[in-house]
């Protein structure tokens, strides 16, 4: 049964069978926890709401009707309420509520849906919202911004199809360009909003609840949503508030049958943050920190003992893939390819997480964030003592990155621990190889904004052999200048300066950027190599795409100029000629010189399909040059870029060469600590 009907909260690893003989008893108990040395278990991500509790909540005649905290053993909060294992009530947030005669019962009956589920509570035991699901809708529906306690954090909520309220949003929250994620329904409402590709459809409904990036629809929700961006990340419900919220708007009709029909309320769902800062988690935080951008504050008595952002994934190549680990994800073990020495691994600078070992599994932590302040640094400290004590693992060595000014690497060099410094882009590669237990030599192509180099140089668009706790560089994009050094990340069009002086081309970057004052400027320190450092950076190479194609000239976030890119291909194209190879070099300035006589939809198109074919060129030709595994590793940002990765895939597939991307872990920089704790592993071994 085990085997054929799990309970639906339950992951099947393997089934071994031990003949015991009897003992003598007559019957079946399960007693109280007893310790015994470190923990070998693990505490499993928190669950969307089942359908068997949404029965409850929605049933007239039942004592849970409309409550707010109705969970079961398949279905609510588990890691963010947890404070140590073994996961007992006693052990996390629910400690102080004293269950009624009615949940004891449920909670001591083996033959209950409800038997020994932690954080079981009902109206007259269990936790309190501070307002009414009427006044909390009817505030929502007015324009009003409304901070909501939910799982892993506060979220900040506002109608969706209100313009005002979700420019309001962005003001209030001091977030100008990034896109929000809405919340609908179910699945029907989601239909509604997006073309959803099958495997989009049950991202959405598989219980992590992540956002899923899907392809917007054109529907009835302010523009100010994804703000031009034709893609839209969505979710569904996973707490009975938010299902609570929906059932009031359809007009509260008994049972769930509700749910199989299209709703039209949206909510804009985004974690409730001041920009730059960690998500608040408690209420006199809230109250403190919040009270200046949400009209109404919704808490509750129940504490969050460990915050964590909702999970976002992109499904690229049929398969779901985290951009952020989060709520629902973590701490998801991640099976590696053998037992490795307990190891801490600390990430990087941008979208950190940390990553701890325990036999042959690895656990990833919850989306961090950027290491830029020190509340954020604060969290990340948190998330190592929390992540270290739940598991109880005490390192025995810890990984970071080799940049020395990085809060991470200070930090791990601080620990008095045995040290191992992983080069950023071999870390990329890692994490997929321990991913996909990978053997020997082992090829990968690493595309991203930025990685210290083994000279120290600005590494980002990168061809390694990677095998064991070792690497070899076999080439790299040819390197451009960055105007400004790390000020062109956030300026596309001095990048494409760069990419027009790259072309013998200098005398022109006045006029042709002739709307940004600093032209003549930027033009004179191109031209006598002044703070204008090279970089073989993939993202960089993006960026100056877009400015050549006058896209985005300044960014208000990481990434924003190449997603409208990406968001403007409609037929990739090849341009003949288009790069060329030398050395391991992979030099892309005809691409660059067509890009300054397109339209930026035929740029679009042009840029990523001859992309694709050069990459496909480089990665083969260097498979057979280094006599090579038919296989190749994908990581680092630039392949969150859905067009550039399956194009990539399926060109490789035409010439037998199987591509892997991370899974689990993300691409991007989130990702880091995964590939770090398998390097520092390895070695000792």
């Amino acid at each position: 049964a085990l085997e054929t009907s799990p309970p639906p909260l339950a992951r099947i690893d393997a089934v071994d069978i031990t003949p015991l003989a009897v003992l003598g008893e007559d019957s079946f108990e399960l007693h109280h926890s007893q310790k015994s040395g470190a923990a070998k278990t693990a505490i499993g991500p928190d669950a969307a709401t089942c359908p068997e509790c949404l029965e409850d909540i929605f049933d007239p005649a039942n004592p849970r009707y409309g409550y707010a905290f109705t969970n079961c053993t398949h279905c609510g909060p588990r890691y963010t309420i947890t404070r140590a294992l073994p996961y007992d009530r006693a052990q996390n947030s629910m400690a102080d509520f004293k269950m009624c005669p009615s949940c004891q019962r449920e909670y001591d009956d083996p033959a209950d849906r409800r038997f020994h589920a932690q954080p079981n509570a009902c109206p007259e035991c269990g936790p309190q919202l501070s307002h009414s699901i009427a006044d909390i809708l009817s505030a929502l529906l007015a324009g009003q911004i409304v901070a909501l306690k939910g799982l892993g954090g506060f979220h900040l909520a506002v109608d969706a199809r209100s313009h005002g309220a979700v420019r309001r949003l962005r003001q209030k929250k001091q977030r100008d360009g990034k896109p929000f994620a809405v919340m609908v329904a179910s699945l029907a409402s989601a239909h509604v909003l997006a073309e959803l590709e099958a495997a989009e459809a049950a991202a959405l409904e598989d219980r992590a609840r992540p956002v899923v990036i899907c392809n917007a629809k054109r529907a009835d929700i302010s523009l100010a949503v994804s703000n031009g961006l034709p893609t839209l990340g969505l979710m569904l419900p996973y707490t009975p508030l938010h299902y609570l919220l929906f059932h009031a708007a359809a007009g509260a009709p008994k049972g769930t049958q509700w749910l199989e029909d299209a709703q039209p309320l949206a909510l804009v769902m985004t974690s409730a943050n001041i920009s730059g800062d960690p998500l608040v988690t408690d209420n006199a935080e809230a109250e403190e920190k919040l009270a200046g951008v949400a009209d109404m504050i919704v808490t509750h008595e129940r504490d969050i003992l460990c915050r964590a952002d909702d999970s976002v994934v992109r499904v690229i190549d049929g398969a779901p893939r985290y951009l952020r680990p989060g709520r629902g994800a973590t701490p998801t073990p991640i099976a590696l390819p053998c037992e490795v020495p307990p190891t801490l691994a600390v990430g990087g600078h941008l979208k950190n997480t940390i990553c701890v070992t325990r036999g042959s599994e690895a656990f990833l932590s919850q989306h961090i964030g950027d290491l830029e302040n020190l509340n954020t640094y604060t969290y990340f400290k948190d998330t190592v003592a929390h992540l270290t004590d739940i598991l109880e693992v005490e390192p025995s060595r810890i990984a970071c990155d080799r940049h020395p000014d990085f809060l991470a690497t200070r930090y791990a060099q601080e620990t008095g621990l045995p040290l191992v410094q992983v080069q950023h882009h071999h870390a990329h590669i890692a994490g997929v190889i321990a991913e996909h237990h990978l053997d020997g030599p082992c090829l990968g192509l690493a595309l991203d904004g930025f990685g210290l180099g083994d000279g120290d140089e600005s590494w980002g668009g990168e061809l390694l052999c990677a095998e064991g706790v070792s690497y070899r560089r076999l080439g790299s994009l040819m390197p451009l200048a960055q105007p400004g050094g790390d000020a062109a990340a956030r300026a596309p069009w001095r990048m494409a300066a760069a990419a027009l002086h790259a072309l013998g081309r200098t005398r022109d970057i006045p006029s042709y950027f002739e709307n940004q004052p600093g032209a003549d400027m930027i033009a004179a320190m191109l031209e006598k190599t002044l703070n204008a450092p090279l970089t073989s950076s993939a993202g960089r190479l993006f960026d100056a795409a877009c400015g050549l194609l006058h896209l985005i000239p300044n960014a208000s976030f990481e990434g924003e100029a190449p997603m409208h890119l990406e968001a403007l291909v409609t037929r990739p194209e090849i341009l003949e000629g288009g790069w060329s190879l030398s050395a391991g070099k992979l030099d892309l300035r005809p691409l660059l010189a067509a890009l300054t006589a397109c339209n930026p939809e035929k740029g679009a198109n042009l840029f990523h399909g001859t992309l694709v074919a050069a990459f496909a060129d480089w990665i083969g030709g260097t498979i057979a040059l280094e006599d090579l595994p038919p296989h190749v590793a994908l990581s680092g940002g630039c392949f969150q870029n859905k067009v550039l990765s399956q194009g990539l895939i399926a060109a490789l597939r035409a010439r037998a060469i199987k591509a892997y991307l991370p899974l689990q872990a993300p691409a991007n920089d989130g990702g880091l600590s995964l590939g770090q704790a398998w390097i520092a592993g390895q070695m000792g071994n």
